[in-house]
């Protein structure tokens, strides 16, 4: 079908026709759903539901969310998924990219400005997870703003950090992101069972969010391309 569910179910078709299509939609998206687990729409109620979080019910018609209360958390930046990247260890993506929101040293401008306050050093956010993660590069977000900077760093590179296009920092998310897929074997087996799916974030987005803050295109494009197009082992 060429048209979208909302246009389909408009107010200006007549209740009884509206009330077919909706059925007619709704079988098709079972129909689909069938071939993948249960679990990854079920509904989770309102009471239960973070104010951040979109719901697993709220996928539409061939889509799927990447919600943390089933397996595919794993496909989130706060997973406890270990990887190694140019040498060094990280023990989530969400580490991976907080990290890089922190001094690199001593003689880093970020470290040399007055009045700051780093609570953890660049290698202990490296080796967090999950909300920890996440307060530790909040603290670092609030840092970089009283420095009017938007910039992070990666092997003392600095890179454009909240940008609209494509640059270095969404290259090296990629990278990271790869490498993650890569060395944990049940991240990868996830990711290939949603083959089929458009992948949907489980927490709301800025409107302007930079293209390296949308892991849900990046596994995607992951997924369709490198990993359908590898050859099995």
């Amino acid at each position: 079908m060429g048209s979208s569910w909302p246009s389909m179910l408009s107010e200006h078709r007549p209740l009884t026709e509206r009330i077919f299509l909706a059925a007619l939609l709704l079988c098709g998206c079972a129909g689909v759903r069938a071939a993948y687990p249960r679990a990854w729409w079920e509904p989770l109620p309102p009471e239960k539901t973070a104010s951040w979080e979109v719901p697993p019910q709220a996928a539409g018609p061939g889509e799927v969310i990447l919600s943390k209360r089933n397996e595919l958390g794993l496909l989130s930046n706060f997973s406890h998924a270990p990887f190694e990247l140019d040498g060094a260890r990280y023990a989530s993506l969400e580490g991976f990219w907080q990290m890089m929101l922190y001094p690199e040293g001593p003689e880093d401008p970020r470290a040399l400005f007055p009045g700051l306050e780093w609570k953890y050093t660049r290698e202990q956010v490296a080796g967090m997870t999950a909300f920890e993660a996440k307060s530790a590069g909040d603290m670092a977000w609030a840092n970089m703003k009283k420095m009017g900077i938007n910039w992070v760093t990666y092997r003392g590179v600095p890179m454009d950090y909240y940008v609209a296009e494509k640059g270095p920092h969404y290259d090296l998310i990629v990278r990271a992101t790869r490498a993650k897929v890569e060395q944990n074997p049940q991240v990868k087996r996830v990711l290939l069972a949603t083959s089929g799916l458009k992948l949907r974030p489980d927490h709301r987005q800025p409107a302007d969010a930079p293209p390296s803050w949308k892991y849900f295109d990046i596994y995607m494009e992951l997924r369709d391309t490198e990993l359908k197009a590898a050859p099995a082992r």
